[in-house]
């Protein structure tokens, strides 16, 4: 027969109270360098999340209760500018493109825009020429 330890709990276990500085004091520590919020909390013997929720109570900026007021000067309208007339669009004379085939032998094709860039053309052509 094999025997196990039992713990028999007899009475509630009282809700412990924290005060706000000793809230304060542990929160603080949470935001020290190198602190581990999980290690501050095991310490203090409470739970993780208990610790995350006072420092976000604790932590809040609360919003001022009186309204801010801005002083304002009235000064008479101003009439609505005028917009610019428009002017015509101005047409430019598109070239068309075009596309030029290149043999380069032994059935290889280089086919390339016309417009392209010269020196863009004769650096590739370079390079094929060598392969």
């Amino acid at each position: 027969m094999t025997k196990h330890q039992i713990e028999v709990i007899t009475s509630v276990e009282r809700r412990l109270r924290w005060s706000r500085e000793e809230k304060e004091r542990l929160v603080a520590a949470t935001f020290e360098p190198g602190a581990s919020v999980s290690e501050i909390a095991r310490s203090a013997g409470i739970h993780v999340s208990q610790l995350f929720r006072w420092r976000k109570e604790l932590c809040q900026i609360s919003a001022p209760t009186v309204p801010q007021l801005v002083a304002v000067e009235v000064v008479e309208a101003r009439p609505a500018p005028q917009p610019p007339a428009q002017q015509p669009p101005i047409s430019r004379s598109r070239k068309k493109s075009s596309t030029v085939t290149i043999e380069l032998g032994g059935a290889r094709r280089l086919r390339v825009e016309s417009d392209i860039d010269s020196e863009a053309l004769g650096r590739i052509l370079d390079v094929l020429e060598r392969r």
